[in-house]
């Protein structure tokens, strides 16, 4: 198995719908979810200088770490997902 970070954009106030399919879709994952979590803020660090990322439409708002055999699978299970606005899968790639 291999390892891929969900990337989930954009940000809407959630209502008790789309909780409900959270809820589903993450137990659905089973042992294939290895960690999640939520980014309600960041700070973005560049030659330009340092910029503050709140909670936004246009940002990363959440991950969720999988397990799946391919880009193809992980693809499969993230097309699942009930987020808003997008989401986005890359393979892991650990050094060594």
């Amino acid at each position: 198995m291999k390892n891929f970070m969900v990337l989930h954009y954009g940000f809407e106030k959630p209502t008790p719908e789309i909780m409900g399919a959270w809820g589903k879709w993450f137990q659905s994952l089973g042992d294939k979810m290895l960690d999640a979590g939520h980014l309600p803020s960041g700070r973005e660090f560049s030659k330009a200088g340092t910029k503050e990322l709140p909670l936004a439409a246009d940002s990363i708002t959440g991950f969720t770490l999988i397990q799946a055999e391919s880009l193809d699978e992980a693809a499969k299970i993230a097309a699942e997902c009930p987020f808003i606005a997008s989401t986005r899968v890359y393979e892991i790639m650990r050094k060594g």
